[in-house]
């Protein structure tokens, strides 16, 4: 499985790897199509750098040797505050992504432990993901189910 692979939490100053990797990431799910982007990458750089530096999305990179090879985003979704519980944001897990060389040996699942373990901390009760058909098996094997009070319209 790994062999050298660091998790840490992503600052603004990783936003220029992150916007690559982001690109990369919509490149694949484009199935290889080389037509031309109709956004540069800046647009996505300077996106990362401002919501990271807010503080309502966090990021966790993965790196070996390094290098930034896989990431996951968490924005913290506010909830109204209540008289009986504590309103404690709702994570919505996004932009989930291990570069094609470093799949299958660990580093998505060291990520979602990191992203787990800090919503635990921080007292979030609910994760919520839209996984991908590739995506699924390992978001269940980290202990997301599906949900059993959830509405949605289209």
């Amino acid at each position: 499985m790994i062999t050298d692979v660091r998790v840490r939490e992503a600052d603004a100053a990783d936003a220029p790897v992150l916007a690559a990797l982001r690109w990369a990431f919509k490149h694949e799910d484009h199935e290889g199509d080389l037509c031309e982007p109709a956004r540069p990458v800046s647009h996505a750089e300077d996106w990362i750098r401002e919501r990271l530096a807010s503080k309502h999305w966090l990021a966790w990179v993965a790196e070996s040797d390094s290098e930034i090879c896989g990431h996951v985003f968490l924005h913290l979704v506010e909830r109204m505050p209540e008289p009986y519980e504590d309103n404690t944001p709702i994570g919505y897990v996004t932009n989930f992504y291990v570069v094609p060389e470093q799949r299958n040996r660990g580093f998505g699942a060291a990520l979602l432990e990191a992203l787990r373990r800090h919503a635990q901390g921080s007292g979030m009760d609910v994760l919520i993901v839209w996984p991908s058909d590739r995506s699924a098996p390992l978001y269940r094997r980290s202990g997301f189910q599906a949900p059993t009070g959830l509405l949605e319209a289209r």
